[in-house]
């Protein structure tokens, strides 16, 4: 008896060929039964690969990021001038079979929504969805891709990546996997779940947290996958359901082809301060491609249109000042500084190793180093702003005062 593929090439071949297979399923009988059983959204995609979409799972409460998220939604914290949304979708782009971006959100949806739009600034259409209730990482995915039946890709809201995601597609599609998960390898892998993979790239195990002497491995899940649609059905409707832990460990009872990406290229969760900070440094220094600094040199100021730095003021590369930003005669900004748009800082002030989001003032001889400062604050004159400080929109520090340093650290 013929093999699975031999009898799906006759099938395919009994219908007309691939390019008139829809129409011939609904408009011949099939001689062979076979074709009964061909799941044709697979045979589609096989011979019109150029259908996918892209799922960025952005609904999570970003708690890590507080104060900077308790009314600005995870997704669009800003890097530098553009929301972190923008950036994935700089990356998920470089797919030219993806036709749309899918957001999968709970949190705050009506202010995501308000600054990414339908996607004409992102460059690909944008649509919705907002789970009723919290349905963890697999219900998320199946809720947001009801009625698909195109492969698909996704993207954790919190991973800052400059993969070559085209590559992880076309493996995808050469090995005719069920599943793909990106891996990174990481210097200490017993902080992390690690993904042991076969000589041949097939996922064996999950190892959540391991102790010494169970680390057999240093990749770690990306948090990037690419899957197939029809495998939805084996996670339930409407609860809580965990594509690590319930989802993937099902490619591997069964046997199917799951395969794991290893990319040793960049990688970083934003999810936490100090990670949203290292994400702006390694994009400065090149560490990461992409962002406003790529091509630059390394000390390098980058200023935005409609950006003012008067005569006198006193710029240190690297560092990005935004549109309609003013740096007044006097004052400084940088090293690895951050200004956002809109914002003022005054004669005499130090800015350094700081981000600034938009809209904030620095009055006359405030010092602020190490911190993040949030949106429409007013740092007023002769303050000091110690190393760590992390101020939530808004924030008012008045004259003559000093912030204390996280955690009474001195």
């Amino acid at each position: 008896m013929a093999g699975s593929s031999e009898r799906l090439r006759q099938a395919t071949q009994q219908l007309g060929g691939p390019h008139s297979i829809a129409a011939s399923l609904v408009e011949q009988p099939l001689a062979d039964p076979f074709c009964l059983r061909l799941n044709w959204s697979f045979v589609r995609r096989c011979y019109n690969p150029a259908n996918m979409k892209a799922v960025i799972l952005a609904g999570g409460l970003g708690t890590r990021l507080r104060p900077l998220t308790l009314d600005t939604p995870k997704p669009i914290v800003p890097i530098f001038d553009r929301p972190f949304l923008c950036h994935q979708i700089d990356v998920i782009r470089q797919v030219p079979e993806i036709d749309e971006v899918i957001l999968s959100l709970s949190y705050q949806p009506d202010r995501i929504e308000a600054k990414i739009g339908n996607g004409e600034e992102v460059g690909i259409p944008v649509r919705y969805m907002v789970e009723p209730d919290p349905l963890g990482t697999g219900g998320a995915i199946k809720f947001a891709c009801a009625g698909i039946d195109e492969t698909i890709l996704v993207f954790n809201g919190d991973v800052l990546t400059g993969i070559d995601l085209q590559s992880v597609v076309e493996q995808h599609h050469k090995r005719q996997a069920r599943a793909t998960i990106v891996l990174t390898p990481v210097s200490d892998p017993g902080a992390y779940g690690l993904v042991e993979t076969d000589e041949q790239g097939n996922v064996r195990s999950f190892i959540e947290k391991p102790n010494p002497d169970q680390i057999s491995c240093d990749t770690i899940n990306a948090g990037i996958y690419v899957l197939e649609p029809e495998t939805f059905g084996r996670i339930p409707d409407g609860v809580a359901w965990s594509i690590e832990r319930q989802y993937f460990p099902t490619f591997i009872e069964r046997s199917e082809t799951f395969i794991g990406y290893i990319d040793p290229g960049y990688w970083l969760d934003i999810g936490t301060i100090d990670s949203y900070v290292q994400a702006h440094r390694d994009l400065m220094a090149q560490r990461c491609p992409g962002g406003p600094f790529s091509g630059l040199d390394p000390d390098q100021v980058y200023r935005s249109d409609g950006c003012v730095a008067q005569d006198g003021a006193e710029l240190v590369g690297p560092c990005f000042l935004g549109s309609g930003s003013v740096i007044e005669s006097g004052a400084r900004v940088g090293p690895r500084s951050v200004i956002g748009s809109g914002c003022r800082v005054t004669s005499g002030a130090i800015v350094a190793d700081t981000i600034v989001w938009r809209n904030t003032t620095i009055a006359a001889q405030a010092v602020v180093r190490n911190a993040v400062i949030g949106e429409a604050c007013t740092i007023e004159h002769h303050v000091e702003i110690c190393p760590g400080t992390v101020l939530g929109n808004r924030s008012v520090v008045t004259s003559y005062s000093r912030t204390r340093t996280p955690r009474g650290d001195k």
